[in-house]
C-alpha cells in the first residue's frame, strides 16, 4: 500500500471510508491537536448524521479510498448474481468474516455478503444477527452503487432487481 498525497481528495469528493462507508469530504482544515499541527479532511456522512475527521496523511493508510468505478459496480452486481457460498463453519465464525467483509470497504466483498446472505421470500427465516449483517452491508453496496451512478433510486432498484432475478 503507497502512501498517496493528500491533493488525491479534494472537497466535495465522495469517498468509502472502511467503516463507514460512503461519505462526503466537506472541507480540508488545519487543527492543532496536542501541539501538533494537522491538516484534516472533514467527511460528512448525511445518512448517518455522522462527520469525521481524518488527518490528510492517514486518509490511505486507513483504507479511505474514492468512490469504486462503474467496472468495479458492474464485478460487483456479477458477484450478487453469482450463488451463495455458505461455509460449514459455525456461525460465531461466518459472522466474524462477514462483518470484516463489510468493514474492508472493499465493494465486492460487501457484494459477497449481501449475495450469501440473501434470502428469497421462500426461504428459512434469517436469525436476527443474519439481518442486521445483510441489512449493512445491502445498505453499504447500494448507498455505493447510488453515489456512482447518482442516482439513489435507480440504484436501490438495480440491487433489488438482480437479487430477485437470483431468487427466482
Amino acid at each position: 500500500m503507497t502512501k498517496t498525497k493528500k491533493a488525491d481528495f479534494r472537497p466535495n469528493d465522495y469517498v468509502v471510508y472502511p467503516a463507514h462507508g460512503v461519505g462526503q469530504i466537506v472541507s480540508i482544515e488545519k487543527q492543532e491537536i496536542a501541539g501538533i499541527n494537522l491538516e484534516l479532511f472533514v467527511i460528512s456522512f448525511e445518512k448517518d448524521k455522522m462527520t469525521l475527521r481524518v488527518p490528510t496523511h492517514k486518509a490511505t493508510e486507513v483504507g479511505m479510498r474514492s468512490l469504486s468505478s462503474p467496472d468495479v459496480v458492474d464485478e460487483a452486481m456479477k458477484t450478487l448474481r453469482g450463488k451463495a457460498k455458505v461455509k460449514r463453519a459455525m456461525w460465531s465464525r461466518r459472522a466474524q468474516e462477514y462483518e470484516q467483509k463489510i468493514n474492508s470497504g472493499d465493494l465486492i466483498a460487501i457484494a459477497e455478503v449481501v449475495r450469501d446472505l440473501h434470502r428469497a421470500d421462500d426461504q428459512r427465516e434469517q436469525s436476527y444477527s443474519e439481518r442486521q449483517l445483510y441489512e449493512a452491508a445491502l445498505e453499504r453496496l447500494t448507498r455505493e452503487v447510488a453515489a456512482v451512478s447518482g442516482d439513489e433510486t435507480a440504484a436501490a432498484k438495480q440491487v433489488d432487481d438482480v437479487l430477485s432475478l437470483r431468487a427466482a
